[in-house]
C-alpha cells in the first residue's frame, strides 16, 4: 500500500500542534509503559496497521515482553497486566468504541480507572486516548503502510 499523502507535509501546523499534544501527555506522569499498551490496543481495534506496527516496536525496544504485545487483543483473559493498566485499557475501549454504548462511557470504567489514578494521570489517559484515536484516523485515512 502506498501513502495517499504526507501529512506532516500537507498539514504542518496541525501535524506539531499533535506531537505537541503527545509531549503533554507525556507530562502527566501516565507510565510510558501503559502508555504504549494503550495505544497498541487502541490501534487494534481502529485497525491501524501503520500505528500496530509502530507502538508494538517502541514498546518492544523499550523492553516490553512478548507476551504482554501479543495479548493486549485479550487483555481481560490474559495474567500478564497490573490492576492499574486494566483499569487504563478499560478505559480506552470504552473511550474509544464510545458510540457502541449509549451512554458513552460507563461509570464502572470510569469509576475503576479513578481508583489506580488520580485527577492529573486520568486527564492524561484521556488525552492519550483521543490522541491515539486521532493519530489512527489520520494514517487510515492517508493510508499510511505499516513499514
Amino acid at each position: 500500500m502506498q501513502a495517499r499523502m504526507n501529512v506532516a507535509k500537507a498539514a504542518p501546523g496541525g501535524y506539531k500542534a499533535m506531537l505537541a499534544l503527545e509531549a503533554a501527555i507525556g507530562e502527566t506522569g501516565v507510565p510510558h509503559s501503559t502508555l504504549l499498551l494503550l495505544k497498541l490496543r487502541v490501534s487494534q481495534i481502529n485497525g491501524c496497521a501503520f500505528c500496530v506496527h509502530m507502538h508494538s516496536r517502541d514498546a518492544k525496544a523499550e523492553g516490553e515482553t512478548d507476551e504482554r504485545l501479543w495479548s493486549v487483543a485479550a487483555w481481560r483473559e490474559a495474567p500478564f497486566y497490573t490492576d492499574e493498566e486494566r483499569a487504563a485499557l478499560a478505559l480506552a475501549e470504552a473511550a474509544t468504541r464510545i458510540g457502541d454504548n449509549p451512554a458513552g462511557v460507563p461509570d464502572d470504567v470510569w469509576n475503576e480507572a479513578a481508583d489506580h489514578y488520580d485527577e492529573k494521570t486520568l486527564g492524561g489517559l484521556v488525552m492519550a486516548i483521543a490522541a491515539i484515536n486521532a493519530w489512527n484516523r489520520i494514517s487510515v485515512t492517508v493510508r499510511n503502510p505499516a513499514a
